[in-house]
């Protein structure tokens, strides 16, 4: 599904992706790990073609389809979502239609029909449900006065609306309380575990893991893959560190 190839990526003119390679198959969820400066947010915005983060070799291509040929609002129309560390503020701008615009949007460059007024009401009451958000929180502007566990939990709804083939989750564990990491957890795991579907869902902890387990966890480090196993490495790194692990 997810390819990458000897994936190499510098940020002004730095190199931080050295010779990345990681296959994720449909179905299938693979957790990333690592220290600080490790490259995994790097990854996120070189799939997602973030701005400013130049591929210097490698490549990297799902269901085929070369990612690194694509601008950002095409790599969506193929089914890629990238969920931020830190969700932005859209003053302004109203959630909701915000939302029912993205929806149609990738619809459009699917050939599919837009969402009626009433279809999209309908399925973002049934995501925001899942995520134990109220709709009202959606009428608001974007992520406008969310708190660091709300603003995780309407990503989600998000994603839940877009129903992405495919998602790279940077660090969506950061900011949430016990109850927020459940209840992401358990919206990650309704939304896209699925057989036609497969997520890289990149952490710096275990205890996301306890509720969205995943098949292989990689031990990401001086911008490569150095170690990969299964569910049982994260409590390992956990437990013992990076360092230890990785060397």
């Amino acid at each position: 599904m997810l390819k990458i190839n000897n994936l190499h990526a510098t940020v002004g003119d730095k190199p931080i992706l050295k010779g990345l390679s990681l296959t994720v198959n449909a179905g299938e969820i693979h957790a990333v790990m690592g220290p600080n400066g490790a490259g995994k947010s790097t990854l996120s915005y070189v799939l997602g073609g973030r701005p400013g983060y130049e591929v210097t070799g490698g490549s990297a291509t799902l269901d085929g389809r070369d990612l690194l040929a694509l601008e950002p609002h095409e790599r969506a129309a193929t089914g890629l979502f990238l969920g931020f560390q830190y969700p932005v503020e859209i003053p302004g701008v109203s959630f909701v239609q915000f939302l029912r615009e993205a929806a149609n949007a990738q619809r459009a460059g699917r050939g599919e029909e837009p969402l009626s007024g009433g279809e999209f009401l309908k399925l973002a009451r049934a995501q925001a449900g899942l995520l134990k958000m109220d709709m009202e929180m959606l009428k608001r502007p974007v992520n406008v006065g969310f708190s660091g566990g709300e603003k995780k939990r309407a990503e989600m709804v998000q994603m839940g609306i877009l129903d992405p083939k495919f998602a790279v989750l940077d660090e969506t564990d950061s900011g949430l309380d016990i109850d927020a990491l459940r209840v992401v957890g358990e919206g990650i795991n309704a939304i896209m575990r699925q057989p036609g579907k497969g997520v890289l869902l990149i952490t710096h902890y275990q205890r996301l893991l306890d509720y969205v387990t995943p098949d292989f966890v990689h031990v990401l480090a001086d911008g490569r893959i150095v170690k990969t196993g299964g569910p049982e490495l994260a409590h390992v790194l956990e437990e013992q560190g990076y360092e230890a692990v990785a060397a």
